[in-house]
């Protein structure tokens, strides 16, 4: 009985995944992304769980706060659909904000943007620090998954 509840609850769970990587993979290219970036913050802020529900109040695969969301045109922070197309498209934003530079992206999207330009190179957070630098491994992992993929013939993301 435990067997075939664990199976179907990974059943489930891998069909999520499955509809959230297709989003994830939308919303990347029309927002000019790297596929395994955006991978990599979904992989880091909720572990790909649509339920997920921060302390601070960050909700949804992409963890965003309810003005950031608002911001973005979210109305329903758990619909993967616009979870995703909201933090790509304040990714790309803070991508532009930054003059291109990844570290201070991704701590502005972790950590607030106003706390992160104000300091710029200079922020000092260890849990920021800990954040950016998982996001990048992520990133590396998935990149060389992708080439390893793409090396074999086949398509490299679903």
């Amino acid at each position: 009985m435990k067997i075939a509840l664990l199976f179907v609850v990974v059943s489930v769970c891998g069909a999520q995944s499955s509809d959230a990587m297709r989003w994830a993979n939308y919303w990347a290219d029309h927002y000019g992304l790297e596929r395994e970036l955006v991978y990599a913050v979904i992989e880091t802020e909720s572990g790909w769980n649509v339920r997920a529900i921060s302390s601070a109040g960050a909700a949804g695969l992409m963890q965003l706060m309810p003005d950031t969301a608002a911001t973005f045109g979210v109305r329903n922070r758990f619909e993967v659909t616009e979870n995703i197309r909201g933090g790509v498209a304040y990714l790309k934003w803070l991508e532009r904000l930054c003059g291109g530079d990844r570290r201070l992206m991704l701590a502005s999207y972790n950590a607030g943007q106003g706390r992160v330009l104000r300091a710029g190179l200079a922020f000092d957070s260890e849990d920021v620090h800990a954040y950016v630098s998982r996001v990048a491994y992520l990133y590396r992992r998935n990149r060389w998954e992708a080439v390893l993929i793409a090396r074999r013939g086949k398509e490299a993301w679903p």
